[in-house]
C-alpha cells in the first residue's frame, strides 16, 4: 500500500484548485458513502482530488486510489480498506470503480464492516448503482457531474466569473442579467467557441487534438465502460456504434424504430435498449412527449446528441445552426429540469413553460396562443419581451 499512498500524495499535490466545478459545493461531503458519476473527461477525478487537497491536512487519514491500478490485479479492495483503516485511515477515495469486477459487493462489505470509514467513489455514467452484485441504493448518495456549462467555460478561460442563475431568474430578470454580463464580455463571440470545444475540460490541454481525444473517450465508453456495466458483447457494440453513426448524421430527428432496426440488423426492442445505453453514457439525449414521460424503454419522440461538441466530432457536416441551437438548449436546460416535447414549440420545461428555439428573427407565431411561452433566440445579446438570448441558458449551472 505504500506505493498507493505515494501515488495518492503525488496526485493531490499536482492538482490545481483555482477553478472548481459547480458540483463541488453541491455535494454533502458528510455522507458516509458518496458516488460521483459522469461521462469520461468531464472532471470527476479532478473534483475529488481538489476536495482532498483543500480539506485534508493529515495525509495518513486519507487515500486516493484508482481501481484500474495494477495493485488490484493481486489485491482486493476489501484488503486495502482493512489495511488503510487499521493504519488510521478515515476517508477512502476510489476512482473508476466500474473497472473493478466486484466493486459493489466489496464496497457494501467495507461500508458495513467499518462504520467510521467514509468512502467517495467515481464511476462511469453508465453504471447503475442498484444493479451491481450488491444493492447500494439504500446506502449511497449519488451525484452526476455534467460537462462544463457555458458559464463555467467563461470562468475557466478567464473571461468572467459569475454564480449560476435559475430558470425563474432568466425568465423574469433576463434584461438585467444581459446588461450585467454584456458589460463585461461579448457573449456571442465566446458562445461560438463553446459550442465547438467548450464542454469537456480537457480542451484546456490542447484544442488542436480536442476532437481526437473526444472520439477516443466515446470509443472507450462504448468498448470498455459499457461492457463493464451491462451484459453486452462485441457484436452488439459494433451495432451500437453503427446506430450512433446514423443518429449523428440525422439529429435532431424523430426516429422510426422499425427502419432503424432493419438498418442495424437487430430487433425493435434492442434498438430502444441501445438508445437507452447511449443516453446513460451521456452520448445522446432523448426527448419524450408528456404522455410518455420517462417510462423505461419507451420509444423517444426525438433524438439529440448529448452536446454540441459531440456533433462537431462525429458529424461536423450536420452541425448546422438549427441543430446546434436545439442541442445546446437541451444540454444546458435538461440537466436540472424535466424536458418534454410539446404539441407546439420545441421544448416544454417542467410541464409548464414552452420554449421555441431559433435565430434572432424567430417570431412567436407558432406559440402565440400558449401561456408561459418564450423564444430562446440565437445571435442576440439582448432580449426583449418573451424573447431571451439563447446563450443565457448556459448560466443555469
Amino acid at each position: 500500500m505504500d506505493r498507493l499512498r505515494a501515488l495518492s500524495r503525488q496526485r493531490v499535490e499536482q492538482t490545481d484548485f483555482k477553478f472548481r466545478r459547480y458540483l463541488y459545493s453541491e455535494i454533502d461531503w458528510s455522507n458516509r458513502l458518496i458516488a460521483i458519476k459522469g461521462a469520461r473527461g468531464v472532471g470527476k477525478t479532478t473534483l475529488i482530488l481538489q476536495y482532498i487537497r483543500e480539506n485534508f491536512k493529515n495525509e495518513e487519514t486519507v487515500l486516493f486510489a484508482s481501481l484500474d491500478d495494477i495493485y488490484f490485479s493481486a489485491n482486493t479492495l476489501v484488503g486495502l480498506a482493512d489495511e488503510f483503516y487499521k493504519a488510521g485511515g478515515l476517508t477512502l477515495f476510489l476512482d473508476e470503480v466500474h473497472k473493478y469486477p466486484a466493486w459493489s459487493q466489496e464496497i457494501k462489505n467495507i461500508y458495513d464492516a467499518y462504520p467510521l470509514l467514509k468512502i467517495v467513489f467515481t464511476s462511469s455514467s453508465i453504471l447503475q448503482i442498484n444493479k451491481g452484485n450488491a444493492d447500494l441504493s439504500r446506502r449511497v448518495v449519488a451525484y452526476n457531474l455534467q460537462g462544463l456549462s457555458f458559464r463555467e467555460f467563461l470562468e475557466v478561460t478567464g473571461e468572467m466569473k459569475r454564480s449560476p442563475v435559475s430558470m425563474v431568474e432568466i425568465i423574469n430578470s433576463h434584461k438585467e442579467l444581459e446588461s450585467e454580463i454584456t458589460n463585461k464580455i461579448r457573449p456571442l463571440m465566446h458562445f461560438r467557441n463553446y459550442l465547438q470545444y467548450g464542454y469537456y475540460p480537457f480542451f484546456l490541454e490542447n484544442t488542436g487534438s480536442y476532437y481526437q481525444k473526444l472520439m477516443t473517450a466515446i470509443n472507450l465508453t462504448l468498448e470498455y465502460d459499457l461492457p463493464s456495466a451491462q451484459a453486452i458483447d462485441y457484436s452488439s457494440i459494433y451495432k451500437l456504434k453503427k446506430l450512433l453513426y446514423v443518429i449523428a448524421n440525422s439529429v435532431p430527428f424523430k426516429p422510426n424504430v422499425l427502419k432503424l432496426s432493419e438498418h442495424i440488423h437487430t430487433t425493435r426492442a434492442t434498438i430502444i435498449q441501445y438508445l437507452d445505453h447511449l443516453k446513460n453514457a451521456q452520448i445522446i439525449n432523448l426527448l419524450n412527449s408528456d404522455s410518455l414521460g420517462t417510462r423505461y424503454l419507451a420509444k423517444p419522440e426525438k433524438i439529440y446528441l448529448q452536446n454540441t461538441n459531440i456533433m462537431y466530432a462525429l458529424a461536423p457536416e450536420t452541425a448546422n445552426v438549427g441543430n446546434l441551437r436545439e442541442t445546446f438548449f437541451y444540454n444546458q436546460t435538461g440537466n436540472f429540469h424535466e424536458l418534454t416535447l410539446p404539441k407546439e414549440g420545441d421544448f416544454m420545461v417542467d410541464k409548464k413553460i414552452t420554449f421555441e428555439v431559433g435565430g434572432k428573427s424567430k417570431t412567436r407565431k407558432q406559440i402565440a396562443n400558449i401561456p408561459d411561452s418564450y423564444i430562446a433566440a440565437d445571435d442576440i445579446e439582448y432580449g426583449f419581451g418573451n424573447k431571451i438570448p439563447l446563450w443565457l441558458f448556459g448560466f443555469l449551472y
